[in-house]
C-alpha cells in the first residue's frame, strides 16, 4: 500500500505506525534470555562434572559427606549412591555429565527447550536428594550463606516459572508470572525468601563464631585473591553470629514480601535480592569452589539473580488494538477528523 495520504491526512503516519510494530515485534523475548542463561550455567555444570577429581574417588566422598545429619530414611539412599558411584566412577560420572550437557544444549535449543526444562526438573529432584542431601535443610547445619535449601532445586523452580507457555487472560506483570500465574510465582518466591530468613535463625547460624567459620572454611584451594576476600569477610563477622544472622533474616523477609508491592516499591527489593545473592556467592559461597577444581557447580548465588530478573517488572505489550486507538481518526473522506 502506497504511503500517499489522501488530502488533508499527514503524510508519512502509516509508515511510522508500521516501523513502530517491527520495533515491538523486534524487542527480545525476556523469557528466552533468561532460559539462555540457564541453558549457559547448566553447560558450566556439565564442564565442572568433567573435571578429573570428579572421576576419582572424592567425588563419592562428597556425595556420602551430605548423608551426615540427615534422617536415616534420607541418609541410606544417599550412601548407597555415594557407594555405587565408588564401584563404578569413571562410568558414572561420564553419564551424570553428559545428561546435564544436553539439559544445557536442550533448553538453547528452541526446538528441545520443553523437553530439556522437563528432564531438568526430575534430573534436579533426583540431585537434590542423593547429591544435596536434599539441601541440608533437615540437618542443623543448612545456612542461606552455604547454598541452603539447595542450589539444585533452584533449578527445578526456574525450569518451572521459565516454561514456555503463557496463561490466557490478562498480561503477567513479570516473566515467572507468564507460564504458571502471578499468584503462584509470587507465593513460590515468599516460600523460598522465608525459608532462607528461617535457616538464618537457626541455632547453629546464630552462634557468635558461626558466620565466621562456615565462610573462613571456603578458603581452602581458592585462589589468592578470593583467599583474601574470604579472610576478610570472616573477619568483619568474628564474634557476630546473632547479629549478622539477624540482619540478614531480616533483609531475606523484605525481599520475600517485596514481590507484593506495587511494582515501584518492588524493583528495590529485587535489586536487594540481586545484591544479597551476589554477596552470599562470593563471600559464602565462593564462587561455588569452581575455582578449586573440585566445585560440581557455583551453587546457589547466580540461580538467584537468574530468579530475581524473572521476577522484574514488566510493562504490558502494545496490542493491535491500543495501537490503532492512538492513530489519528479520519472520516470517510479521508482528512483527519476534529
Amino acid at each position: 500500500m502506497s504511503d500517499i495520504a489522501a488530502p488533508g491526512v499527514r503524510p508519512g503516519w502509516r509508515s511510522k505506525v508500521r516501523a513502530g510494530a517491527e520495533t515491538t515485534r523486534a524487542a527480545p523475548d525476556v523469557r528466552r534470555l533468561l532460559q539462555l542463561a540457564l541453558a549457559g550455567i547448566w553447560l558450566l555444570v556439565a564442564l565442572l562434572q568433567y573435571q578429573s577429581f570428579m572421576f576419582s574417588s572424592g567425588f563419592n566422598q562428597m556425595i556420602g559427606a551430605t548423608a551426615a545429619g540427615n534422617p536415616r530414611v534420607v541418609a541410606s539412599p544417599i550412601s548407597w549412591d555415594a557407594t555405587l558411584v565408588s564401584h563404578h566412577p569413571v562410568l558414572l560420572n561420564s553419564i551424570f555429565a553428559t545428561i546435564q550437557l544436553l539439559i544445557g544444549i536442550g533448553i538453547a535449543c528452541r526446538p528441545t527447550v520443553r523437553l530439556a526444562l522437563a528432564v531438568s526438573i526430575a534430573w534436579a529432584l533426583g540431585v537434590w536428594w542423593f547429591g544435596e542431601g536434599l539441601g541440608m535443610i533437615l540437618t542443623s547445619s543448612a545456612s542461606p550463606v552455604n547454598g541452603a535449601p539447595g542450589a539444585v532445586i533452584i533449578y527445578a523452580l526456574l525450569a518451572v516459572l521459565l516454561w514456555p507457555a503463557d496463561l490466557a487472560g490478562r498480561p503477567a506483570p513479570f516473566t515467572a508470572a507468564r507460564a504458571i500465574g502471578a499468584p503462584i510465582a509470587r507465593a513460590l518466591w515468599l516460600v523460598l525468601w522465608l525459608s532462607l530468613a528461617y535457616f538464618a535463625l537457626l541455632p547453629s547460624n546464630r552462634a557468635p563464631q558461626a558466620l565466621n567459620s562456615m565462610i573462613a572454611s571456603m578458603e581452602s584451594g581458592e585462589p589468592g585473591w578470593l583467599a583474601a576476600l574470604e579472610r576478610g569477610a570472616a573477619s568483619l563477622v568474628a564474634h557476630q553470629g546473632l547479629a549478622a544472622s539477624i540482619v540478614l533474616a531480616i533483609a531475606l523477609v523484605i525481599i520475600g514480601v517485596g514481590v507484593y508491592l506495587p511494582a515501584s516499591a518492588t524493583r528495590p527489593t529485587l535489586v536487594l535480592a540481586i545484591v544479597v545473592a551476589a554477596v552470599i556467592w562470593v563471600f559464602g559461597e565462593a564462587l561455588g569452589g569452581i575455582l578449586t577444581g573440585g566445585g560440581t557447580d557455583p551453587n546457589s548465588g547466580p540461580l538467584l539473580i537468574l530468579l530475581a530478573l524473572s521476577y522484574w517488572p514488566i510493562r504490558a505489550p502494545v496490542t493491535a488494538q491500543a495501537r490503532t486507538a492512538v492513530l489519528p481518526a479520519t472520516n470517510p473522506e479521508g482528512t483527519i477528523a476534529s
